[in-house]
């Protein structure tokens, strides 16, 4: 890729690299601090799985407001300043909830809502940061960053866990984890490097961003994501209810499985690279999926939670690598990565849109662990259509 005389230096891209790992960790810490806490929140508002899972859509129904904005705002405002003012929004919607469930439904829905609104766009801008670092140092690590996602996924189900089990509330907790989204990210995004040289600048502008959504294969590519935004945000909104409901387990083993589905797909997202750099994109998604299928398979049907818990750890591995993969394919040219980001993580957070209250639903009429079933379908849709990610040619 030949850059212009604006190309940041490479200390520069280095310090990016660094503050967009910082950003997805801090995304991760602050989306696992409250899924760990979920259960709590449900017993205290003595919520079914149905109601449940109509509050969780809460999020979704923020993040899918944000998302298809997030283009023309990115184009204009930049992803750094993005990420920080959207890091604030969920602080803020975060501290809303940590409060409010005290209160009722209401106040926390409302709370959960500005965390799915400020979630949203700061995802869409730290991938596109994360593919201007990638494209800079010339080498695939965008999975790497998504390991950080789920880094900061796993230690915030495990203080989550801690949480519990030292019985610290609710309330304390997240209010905590608030503060340090807080204050952490804004400061962090500083070093990010401009999301566009002077010769890849995307000549659509602010508006014409909206054609993203008339190209046939940037929409395959939001399918593709769907079904593993689909895979992944089941397992982290209902592994540990399943566990606790289903297979009996204690609340801290619950909430420790979740850890354990998380910490599969932290390794796999950091293993990625070299598995996607000598086989392919089409060929490690394809096998993935398959693992993905088996892991349910054991964890709806194990006869134990050991089984149920290696069931997981298949089920994360093998989720890990679709959406980081759909983001890199959706950023292939860097001339038209904001708009094509935007529109994949928008079609893609369907999922979280639809999926709480899919298994709450079937949950309510044929326990939570069977309705896990449902993800499987979708999985086997991503298989067929993996060939939509190979990379763009550049010839």
């Amino acid at each position: 890729m030949i850059l212009s005389d604006t190309a940041p230096s490479s200390a520069q891209v280095r310090a990016a690299g660094r503050a967009t790992y910082v950003a997805f960790i801090g995304s991760g810490f602050a989306f696992a601090s409250w899924a760990a806490r979920i259960p709590q929140v449900r017993d205290r508002l003595h919520l079914q799985p149905s109601e449940l899972g109509l509050v969780l859509l809460a999020i979704a129904a923020g993040s899918v407001i944000a998302l298809p904005l997030s283009g023309p705002v990115l184009t204009r405002l930049g992803s750094r300043r993005t990420v920080g003012v959207m890091s604030l929004f969920l602080a803020a919607g975060l501290g809303v909830a940590a409060l409010g469930y005290l209160y009722g439904v209401v106040p926390l829905v409302a709370g959960l809502f500005l965390v799915g609104l400020g979630n949203g766009a700061w995802d869409v801008a730290m991938n596109v940061q994360g593919a201007r670092v990638e494209q800079h140092l010339g080498r695939s690590i965008m999975s790497r960053f998504h390991a950080g996602f789920s880094l900061g996924t796993v230690a915030g189900a495990l203080i989550g866990a801690a949480m519990v089990a030292l019985r610290v509330p609710v309330t304390a907790h997240l209010l905590g984890v608030a503060v340090v989204v807080a204050v952490v990210v804004p400061v962090s995004v500083r070093r990010f490097v401009p999301d566009h040289d002077g010769n890849t600048a995307d000549e659509a502008g602010p508006a014409g961003s909206w054609t993203a959504w008339t190209e046939p294969r940037t929409l395959l590519i939001g399918l593709f994501v769907l079904a593993f935004a689909f895979a992944e945000g089941t397992g982290n909104d209902w592994i540990s209810v399943a566990l606790i409901d289903d297979h009996h387990a204690p609340a801290t083993v619950g909430t420790l499985g979740f850890a354990v589905f998380l910490a599969a797909m932290t390794i796999g997202r950091w293993v990625g690279p070299g598995l996607l750099d000598r086989y392919g994109r089409v060929a490690v998604i394809r096998a993935l999926s398959i693992l993905a299928v088996l892991g349910l398979v054991l964890f709806v049907f194990g006869p134990s939670t050991p089984v149920a818990f290696a069931g997981a750890v298949m089920w994360g591995g093998g989720t890990s690598l679709g959406f980081p993969v759909g983001m890199s394919a959706a950023a292939d040219d860097p001339a038209r990565a904001a708009s094509r980001v935007s529109v994949v993580a928008s079609i893609g957070y369907c999922a979280f849109l639809g999926g709480p209250p899919l298994i709450g639903f079937l949950g309510q009429q044929f326990t939570v662990l069977r309705a896990l079933t449902a993800v499987a379908a979708l999985l086997a849709l991503a298989a067929l259509i993996t060939g939509s990610v190979r990379p763009l040619d550049r010839s």
